[in-house]
């Protein structure tokens, strides 16, 4: 065992008896909802890995350890805190040698799952390929962790403020396999339609399952990203969504907000000026995707 792992005793157990596991990130916890709303929707979106029977382990980092699967008093904690670093790969040492609290995003949350032998993860949507990053190089460490690491990622798409034909591009570059649930259309995150053709399709969980498990036992590295559409009553018109991302990168560009606290700026922005209207389809789609995401995980065993 890793010692900078810290693996809550019901995880820990179910992975020792080969029990399906689905793994969590808490930078949506920390970063990506008010509270009380944030620890809300964490409970909510553990109950429905449970009811499709998973275990859920949701992942941070405090006093020095990765912790995997958080207790309700923890999850309150990252919900609350104001101080908690936004953890991607570059700064785990740092923060861990330091004994700093930290939410962990995608690339970090992977990685951890993976030194704890967890297989399938559940999120919002990934990073990418960002608007502009022809000029800016901004591409989020989520898609070079998924390159390497043998952990797939349910997601309701990349997150639509991103550029996402350039994402769909680089995951193909980096042998990388894209999967739509039940539909030929890729995702667009708010919005269940993107305009853009997704590289693959599947329609069951055991379709997905047996995918991953093929991928594996051939030897071939890094993930899967399993794009899951937000449910229809639930998801914003990709129209009206994105003249809120243009007003939301101008006002980023105005306010000069660059690096990891773009993403947290974006996401609070189109919050408010869609009167909570993507809160709602956020918290919807984090909620569909840990369902699926334990269903394939119960499949995988």
């Amino acid at each position: 065992m890793n010692s900078f792992l810290s693996i809550q005793p019901e995880v820990a157990k179910a992975l020792k008896n080969n029990q399906p596991v689905v793994a969590l990130e808490s930078t949506i916890i920390s970063h990506g909802m008010p509270y009380p709303k944030n620890v809300e929707t964490a409970l909510m979106v553990e109950a429905a890995v449970r009811k499709e029977g998973a275990i859920p382990a949701t992942i941070a980092i405090k006093d020095g350890k990765c912790l995997v699967g958080l207790s309700n008093d923890e999850l309150e904690f990252f919900g609350k805190e104001k101080n908690i670093w936004k953890v991607s790969l570059r700064d785990m040492p740092y923060v861990i040698s330091k004994g700093i609290p930290g939410a962990t995003t995608v690339a970090t949350t992977m990685r951890i799952a993976s030194m704890a032998g967890i297989k399938i993860f559940a999120t919002g949507g990934t990073g990418g390929v960002h608007r502009g990053a022809e000029n800016t190089m901004d591409i989020s460490a989520d898609l070079t962790e998924m390159a390497q690491t043998n952990v797939a990622v349910v997601a309701a798409g990349v997150k639509s403020i991103l550029d996402i034909e350039l994402t769909l591009e680089y995951l193909e570059t980096m042998g990388i396999p894209v999967i739509s649930f039940g539909q030929d259309e890729f995702p667009g995150f708010y919005s269940g339609k993107s305009g853009i053709k997704s590289p693959m399709r599947l329609d069951s969980p055991k379709e997905i399952a047996n995918l991953l498990n093929t991928k594996w036992q051939l030897g071939l590295n890094g993930s899967v990203l399993i794009a899951n559409p937000v449910p229809s009553s639930e998801e914003v018109p990709a129209e009206e969504m994105e003249l809120h991302i243009k007003d939301a990168l101008a006002a980023a560009g105005k306010a000069m907000i660059k690096g990891k606290e773009i993403t947290p700026f974006l996401l609070k922005y189109i919050a408010e000026h869609t009167h909570g209207e993507s809160l709602e389809a956020n918290i919807a789609l984090v909620i569909n995707n840990a369902k699926l995401a334990a269903s394939v995980a119960v499949e995988m065993r």
